[in-house]
């Protein structure tokens, strides 16, 4: 915007347009208060002149007074000297223009999310499902951070890096909406393999603050490591782990029967291994039984995880004062001109 105004020539009517004026602040704007004296000044200057001039009683009929211009053009002074005073006025109020850089950074943090996709996850007692429940408020969790590196594994009855650790947000929401349920053949739940799967992805990241979301609706029943053993090795690489059981107990809606009606199925979940976990990684376990309840958890975490953002702040001030100050220095002159030439008596006479 600074760039604009100095593209503007100083003799330019552009520097009257409410469009410049509104760009500026102004360092000095109580003179700007001043503008309401001129019009006194005025009136006073005509009361002095009215009684200091000489008058001649001479009787004319109305008829005989005739309508002319320079009636008009005899006013012109006084006008120039109201416009000079007012850009004086406007020059000492200091109009300037501040363009403000604002840079923002932080360390980050490094977040790997760890998601469940095996086949308990269609279960619906989350809308539409538990998979599209979580794969929401990822997404959402994603949108809300800065800076920070984040990486994602899905796992079923074997675990799949889906994306290393990246800040290219966007990709990463495509990645999550791609999620589904046949990405991984085995069968099973493999806990333990999902964690040292984001264990490895992290293990080389020199960020002070690392993070494991781990979300799962069930019991560690496939892969080749304990998950106790894979929450241990975490832990020494100093990744914290956030544990979320997602899901309800007892009877649950999965699929339709044959009528179309919701089929009903008998859900269990071992809370144990996930609360262990979250206490091997110095994290904390959740559970949660519903979308609004599995969005409060996201949510909290993201408290909890928050990088300090600093700013460094650049201000560019330019003065613009000087454009009005040359108006008022043009239109001084054009006011002696009128005084030291004839022009005046005709103005007067």
């Amino acid at each position: 915007m600074d760039d604009q105004l100095s593209d503007i020539p100083w003799y330019s009517t552009d520097w009257f347009s409410w469009d410049t004026i509104s760009q500026f602040s102004w360092d000095n704007r109580w003179v700007l208060y001043l503008l309401a004296l001129i019009p006194l000044f005025l009136v006073l200057k005509w009361i002095y002149r009215a009684l200091s001039r000489q008058k001649l009683p001479i009787a004319m009929r109305s008829s005989k007074i005739s309508r002319n211009i320079l009636n008009l053009v005899r006013l012109l002074p006084d006008i120039l000297l109201i416009l000079i005073l007012a850009l004086l006025i406007v020059a000492l109020a200091r109009p300037q223009k501040t363009n403000e850089k604002v840079e923002q950074w932080t360390e980050g943090i490094d977040i790997m999310l760890v998601i469940d996709i095996s086949q308990s996850m269609q279960i619906e007692d989350f809308k539409p499902n538990r998979l599209e429940a979580a794969k929401d408020v990822a997404e959402k969790f994603i949108s809300g951070r800065f800076q920070d590196r984040i990486g994602m594994v899905i796992f079923s009855g074997d675990a799949y890096s889906l994306s290393p650790l990246t800040t290219d947000y966007e990709l990463l929401k495509t990645y999550i909406e791609d999620i589904n349920f046949d990405m991984i053949e085995n069968r099973g739940t493999a806990i333990g393999s999902a964690l040292a799967v984001a264990t490895n992805r992290m293990r080389e990241s020199d960020s002070q603050s690392k993070v494991v979301i781990l979300l799962s609706d069930g019991d560690n029943t496939a892969g080749n490591i304990d998950p106790i053993t894979a929450a241990n090795i975490a832990s020494a690489y100093g990744i914290k782990l956030y544990t979320i059981a997602i899901g309800r107990e007892g009877k649950v809606p999965f699929g339709k029967d044959f009528f179309g009606r919701p089929r009903m199925v008998e859900n269990t979940m071992d809370e144990t291994t996930l609360r262990e976990i979250a206490d091997i990684g110095s994290g904390e376990f959740f559970r949660v039984s519903d979308n609004e309840a599995l969005n409060r958890v996201f949510e909290l975490i993201d408290q909890y995880e928050k990088a300090e953002i600093q700013e460094t702040r650049y201000r560019d001030t330019s003065d613009f004062y000087r454009i009005y100050i040359y108006w008022a220095l043009c239109l001084f002159l054009f006011w002696l001109l009128l005084k030291s030439t004839f022009i005046s008596n005709v103005l007067y006479d």
